[in-house]
Formats: C-alpha cells, sequence, structure tokens
C-alpha cells in the first residue's frame, strides 16, 4: 500500500505560488481592475492543455518570462482557478452562484475538465433554483460553449416537461440547430406532435434567408430552401403521431419538404392505419396523463381571472427576465380590490390602494374575455392627480383559450408612464391603457396608438388611433370589464441588492449581524405589527429614511423548510 503525503505537497505549492520564486510567466487578469500573477509554466502546462498549447505559441520576453492577459476573466475567479491547479484544492463555500458559474466559464475555456465536471454538477445538486431563474441565460451559455453536457441535459430536461420555456422564448428563433435537436430528440418532450411540427417550421423560417412571408407566394426553390435548413431536424419528428386535422392543416402545406415516400406513408395512414408502411415509425412521445405540478408551487391564488401560470409569467417581466419563470414563485399575489366585491368604479382602485406601491391591475374585459393589465412600481395616490414618471412600468394582454401568446409592453417615454388622476376618475398607464369611471357600466376604457408603451396590446381593430383628447374616440374603441383585480405582493424577494422583506413590516438587509440595517415600520400589508411601538418605524416611502434607532441586527438567525409531515414517508 502506498503512503500518500498530498496535504504536505499542496502546501509546499502554495507557498511557491504565494513567493514567486523562480516564476517564467506573469498573467495580467482582469479588465479595468487587474492583477498580476507570477507563476510557472512548467506546473501550468501540467495541469492544463491549454496552456501547454499556449506556451508553445508565444516567446519569452528578454527576462525570460512570458505574459499572458485574461480580461474576459475577473480577479476573484482566477484566483480561485490558479490555487485549484497548484493546491488541487478550494471552497465554493461562501461564493455567489453567479460566480461558480462565471468559474465554470472560465474553467472552460482554459480546458481543467476535471473542474468543468465539478462545478457543473456542483450547480445542479446545490443551485439547481438559480439555474432555473436564469434558465434563458444558462441554457444559451451551454450550447455557445462546448463541454457543458451535464448542464445541458439538465435544461433539457426542464423543457422536455416545460416546453413553453424555450418554445415561448424570445431567443427561440436563434437558439442554435444543435441546440435545438436534441429537444426534437426527446421522447418525454410534453407537446402535441402536430405542435412540434409548427415550431420546428417556424424557427426553419427564421434561419432562411429571403422566403416570402405569404405561403401561396412561395415557389419550389423556396421549399427547397427551408428542406435544407431543416434537413437535420425533420428526422425527429413523429409523423405517423400526428392528429389527420393537423396532417391536414400543417403538413399538406409544406408536403414538399417531405420526401415522396414518406409523404405517401403520411396519406396511407391516415386512409387504412393498419396497412404496412415502407417508411421509419418513430415511437410516440411519452406524453404525461396529468398536468405537470410545479416543484415550488405557489399558495392558491386569489383570483377568478388569472392562474399561478399567469403570475409566473407577470414576475418574469417585473424581473425583467427573458423567459416565464418555470417552477419557483418569487412572489406572493396578495389580492387587494376586486371589483365583483368592491365596486368597479376608478376611485374605488385609488382609495384601496393609496400609498401602496408594487401593484398589478388585472382586468377582464366585457365581451371579448381578454385579459389586460398593467403594473405600476409606484404608489398611488388617491389625491393628487399627477403624471408619474418610471422605468419599470409595463402593460400586457395575457394568454387565454382565444389568444395563444401573451403580449408585454414596456414604457419606453418615462415621463408619462403613469397617469394617477383620483379627480376625474382616471387611471392611465399613458393613452396605451386608459380606465375611466365606472368600469363595468360606463364603457368609456380605451387603448389609443401611442409612443409611451413599445407595442398595443389589442389587435388593430380595437385600438384607437392617435388624438389629442379621450373624449374625441369613437365608441367602437370604447370597452368595459368583466372583472377587475389589483394584487400586491406580500413576499419582496430580491438578492440583487440583498434585501428579503415581508412588505415593510419586516425588511432584512445586508449583513443582519454587522450592518444593523434591519427594520420593522408601519404597513397595512400585514395585520399588525410585531415589536412594540417603540421599535416600530413610521411609514415613510424609502426605508433610507428610517431614522437609526429603528434600525436593528441580528444576534443570530435560523431558515426552516416547512413540509407535511407526511413528507418524509
Amino acid at each position: 500500500m502506498e503512503t500518500q503525503f498530498y496535504e504536505r505537497l499542496s502546501n509546499d505549492l502554495t507557498q511557491l505560488l504565494e513567493s514567486g520564486v523562480n516564476y517564467d510567466v506573469s498573467i495580467e487578469v482582469g479588465e479595468e481592475d487587474t492583477n498580476i500573477y507570477k507563476v510557472h509554466s512548467i506546473i501550468l502546462q501540467s495541469r492544463s492543455p491549454y496552456f501547454k498549447k499556449k506556451f508553445d505559441e508565444i516567446t519569452f520576453y528578454d527576462d525570460r518570462v512570458k505574459v499572458l492577459k485574461f480580461p474576459n476573466i475577473s480577479i476573484k475567479v482566477f484566483d480561485i482557478i490558479i490555487k485549484y491547479i497548484y493546491r488541487g484544492k478550494f471552497s465554493l463555500e461562501k461564493l455567489e452562484n453567479s460566480v461558480i458559474f462565471d468559474l465554470l466559464i472560465a474553467s472552460n475555456e482554459l480546458e481543467l475538465d476535471e473542474l468543468v465536471e465539478h462545478l457543473q454538477t456542483h450547480l445542479i445538486n446545490n443551485c439547481a433554483s438559480w439555474l432555473r431563474l436564469k434558465f434563458a441565460q444558462i441554457y444559451r451559455t451551454s450550447y455557445q460553449v462546448k463541454n457543458l453536457e451535464i448542464i445541458q441535459d439538465f435544461c433539457n430536461d426542464i423543457i422536455a416537461k416545460y416546453p413553453n420555456t424555450i418554445f415561448k422564448s424570445e431567443n427561440f428563433y436563434s437558439l442554435p440547430e444543435d441546440a435545438f435537436i436534441p429537444i426534437l430528440k426527446r421522447d418525454d418532450l410534453q407537446l402535441e406532435e402536430g405542435k412540434i411540427w409548427e415550431y420546428m417550421i417556424q424557427w426553419g423560417k427564421a434561419n432562411s434567408p429571403m422566403l416570402p412571408t405569404n405561403l401561396n407566394e412561395w415557389t419550389s426553390d423556396n421549399f427547397l430552401t427551408l428542406k435544407q435548413t431543416l434537413k437535420q431536424c425533420l428526422p425527429h419528428i413523429r409523423y405517423f403521431s400526428i392528429s389527420g386535422e393537423d396532417v391536414t392543416e400543417k403538413i399538406y402545406p409544406y408536403q414538399q419538404l417531405l420526401e415522396q415516400q414518406l409523404f405517401s406513408d403520411i396519406s396511407i395512414k391516415l386512409i387504412t392505419p393498419t396497412k404496412q408502411i415502407s417508411s421509419i415509425v418513430l415511437p410516440p412521445r411519452k406524453i404525461l396523463n396529468t398536468t405537470l405540478p410545479p416543484r415550488n408551487s405557489s399558495i392558491p391564488l386569489p383570483s377568478n381571472i388569472i392562474t399561478n401560470e399567469h403570475t409566473l409569467e407577470i414576475s418574469s417581466w417585473i424581473d425583467k427576465k427573458e423567459s416565464s419563470y418555470i417552477e419557483n414563485y418569487p412572489y406572493d399575489f396578495e389580492l387587494l380590490v376586486r371589483g365583483s366585491r368592491d365596486g368597479f368604479d376608478v376611485n374605488t382602485i385609488y382609495n384601496i390602494c393609496d400609498k401602496v406601491a408594487n401593484t398589478v391591475i388585472i382586468l377582464k374585459l366585457e365581451g371579448t374575455g381578454e385579459i389586460l393589465g398593467g403594473y405600476n412600481p409606484l404608489e398611488w395616490d388617491n389625491i393628487l392627480n399627477q403624471r408619474k414618471q418610471i422605468e419599470d412600468s409595463f402593460i400586457f394582454s395575457l394568454k387565454t383559450t382565444n389568444m395563444e401568446d401573451s403580449i408585454l409592453s414596456r414604457v419606453v417615454k418615462f415621463y408619462w408612464a403613469i397617469g394617477n388622476y383620483p379627480g376625474i376618475s382616471w387611471l392611465r398607464f399613458g393613452n396605451a391603457l386608459h380606465l375611466k369611471g365606472n368600469l363595468k357600466t360606463e364603457k368609456k376604457c380605451l387603448c389609443m396608438v401611442t409612443s409611451t408603451y413599445s407595442k398595443s396590446i389589442r389587435s388593430d381593430k380595437y385600438i384607437s388611433p392617435k388624438l389629442d383628447h379621450s373624449r374625441d374616440v369613437s365608441r367602437e374603441f370604447l370597452f368595459s370589464v368583466e372583472e377587475v383585480v389589483k394584487f400586491y405582493w406580500a413576499i419582496g424577494n430580491y438578492p440583487g441588492i440583498s434585501w428579503l422583506r415581508f412588505g415593510n413590516a419586516l425588511h432584512l438587509k445586508g449583513n443582519l449581524k454587522t450592518e444593523k440595517k434591519c427594520l420593522c415600520m408601519v404597513t397595512s400589508t400585514y395585520s399588525k405589527s410585531i415589536r412594540s411601538d417603540k421599535y416600530i418605524s413610521p411609514k415613510l416611502d424609502h426605508s433610507r429614511d428610517v431614522s437609526r434607532e429603528f434600525l436593528f441586527s441580528v444576534e443570530e438567525y435560523e431558515v426552516f423548510k416547512i413540509l407535511p409531515r407526511n413528507y418524509l414517508k
């Protein structure tokens, strides 16, 4: 049996790194704030094929030192890498998830295969929630960068269960072919085959140059162009799992994309399902019989208009995510106002929501069943008539049975983002969404062509042309609502600025032990204060204005996950 002295070896090499004795490589890391590492080529090239190739390419300077620069790698990340190279060990305990991911990308660039595999496994086992929240970025990067197969498999598992994660993403059309094909190959992709065909055609068109918009204008050359684009994708469609109706409506118009024998066999199977054919028949996908529940389900949603899926979508818009949240609910939507319960007058909204910020208003329109809404990060005011300027407001139309895709429209002219006019019973998101009077009985609401928000949230036939005064809008463009609700979220989840909030009733910030920035404030979000009055800050617009006498730090804290008793059985 061999005796091992790895610990002593690791320590000695660490001392060599720290001393820089006999170094022959100088590595400059960082772009603005830089750091110079004096290291040894013999150690680096023995640990990394990347450094071996690099040192063969560059020559020594006069002082017998080779110079490398890595402006794209941060000092924090390279510090871990160089310690791993010399010591063979490091700790990820106190690192942010984003830094660990940057470490993975840098390690991959430097061809540290052992470290790349370890970091991928660590992210999936310990940071899965973060990976889901950053899904679009992680997925795109996993295919832009080679050797991230473990992350790719993790992402493809999510896509198989929740296909809209990618197919409804803004980045779908720019998806590389080598990322799209593994999705098409999945036996467990939870989509009807006809829908998969549709998405494949859309992707192919987006990645084929100069195809006419109108299919009736296509020539044989146009079909040939699309066929060439989809050459690697077409074999993975389960043609014989597509319904007769979808074959007629979706396959037939594009029959020139298919080989003649395959198209003939598809037609034969529709007419005589038991007849033998020569084409390869792929097995049908394994579609689950029940809807997949989110792993991190929200509490029951107090709405008779929107669903939990809608709240995930709205939450992702609030957080400016490229694709919708999948499983994790960052906000709890607390119902403030409901038209059928509290009344439909606009002033009811102002009175109940006075001095409340971060609200979403949801409208179900009479007649069309459309679901429109808007998000206002600012407080409503039931006294002052005023325009409010904000960069983060948006309006939207949510997908319903009659509307396949949601529409998001962000504010682009910030100075006219919100119209707060309780005195004349108006509530406005510019002119893009204008609510007035009694929302149910008066039929005075409208959407108008405007440059304040990025796009219209209704079809053109319902959008009024731009006019100087809303009173001049033709009645055909006016609408009333069937129901209206307004939500406020009770939990504030802000990792980017190191805040964790239960409204303002309990507000935790920064380092809980050393910084003394935590507070409790007078609020209507929760039923009562949890500290005595002398420790409760009066209600203020900004927590930064709270007097120091109301701030506190903590001696110790613990976080528990609450599970049903039968969870572990």
